[in-house]
């Protein structure tokens, strides 16, 4: 197995209540548990809150980026946001750094249909008020540009996944070079105390065994963990619980031949295997009509 980087992350979890996340009365208070924990000695390297995680909209060096920042006393902290560029609402990872400055920036590309967007968006908005149910901005979220890795420096580089992208293998093999580890925030509060959590995390480690990757899983209710390359939890909060968890984050594989080739073996495998069924077919009908004559 590889050697540990060294590197301390904080994983923060408010385990804000769904039907509470959005409250203007109750967002000032999440908002401050997460500053208080990402003040709490000692320092880490960096600092990571859930998806959505910051109740307001993402303004660099204003509001709430410079009290992140300032709580944060140098750390870099990389949280869920939602941002406005233009008319377009994004749902958004982003990397705060001294002054409240944004030094990354990930926007989701994979959204949830009905959740996310909505198919026929425009058109449902103006007639019937319809509009996605996940998305607190407008009536949906517009896709970012598509898989990324951020350079976090001392930290290597991460592959950001926002909620349902890490379900995807072909979203992290999209990537345009491969990432020391994968990062996934989301907010898996929608489904309760229910399976829906623990199948997602469950689903976002075999990512880690199929690239080679630790992975770094942070729930705004939970499941937050930190998954080693081979899919070993090394690290993990209670579910359901408001806390931090201070962990080393894992060394990386070579990549694995997942990640160099994807499904190509497994679908020229299958493809001789449908040539050879069929020529053992085409002589047993060959043979059945000599037989026959």
């Amino acid at each position: 197995m590889p050697e540990p980087t060294g590197r301390m992350l904080r994983l923060v979890q408010p385990n804000a209540d769904q039907s509470l996340k959005w409250s203007p009365e109750h967002a000032e208070r999440l908002f401050q548990l997460q500053l208080d924990l990402t003040a709490a000695d000692p320092r880490p390297d960096l600092v990571i809150w859930p998806e959505t995680a910051l109740p307001y909209l993402l303004q660099e060096g204003r509001g709430a980026a410079v009290a992140v920042a300032q709580a944060a006393n140098g750390v870099p902290v990389a949280l869920g946001a939602q941002r406005l560029l233009g008319d377009a609402a994004y749902n958004s990872l982003a990397v705060i750094g001294a002054g409240g400055q944004v030094d990354a920036l990930y926007d989701k590309h994979h959204l949830v249909p009905f959740g996310e967007y909505m198919p026929l968006g425009e058109w449902l908005w103006q007639l019937f008020g319809i509009r996605a149910f996940a998305a607190q901005q407008g009536h949906g979220y517009a896709a970012g540009p598509g898989a990324a890795v951020l350079d976090l420096g001392v930290l290597g580089k991460a592959l950001p996944l926002i909620c349902y992208e890490a379900v995807f293998s072909r979203d992290l093999r999209a990537a345009p070079e491969r990432a020391d580890w994968i990062l996934q925030i989301t907010n898996d509060a929608w489904f309760g105390t229910l399976t829906g959590p623990f199948q997602h995390a469950a689903q976002a480690r075999l990512r880690a065994v199929e690239m080679g990757l630790p992975l770094v899983r942070v729930g705004n209710t939970g499941v937050t963990q930190i998954t080693d390359a081979v899919g070993r939890v090394q690290a993990e909060l209670p579910f359901g619980t408001a806390g931090k968890l201070d962990a080393v984050l894992p060394g990386a594989l070579p990549p694995t031949p997942f990640a160099r080739w994807g499904e190509g073996p497994f679908l020229l495998t299958f493809g001789c295997l449908l040539a050879l069924l069929a020529v053992i077919r085409r002589k047993a009908l060959l043979d059945a009509g000599r037989g026959g004559a």
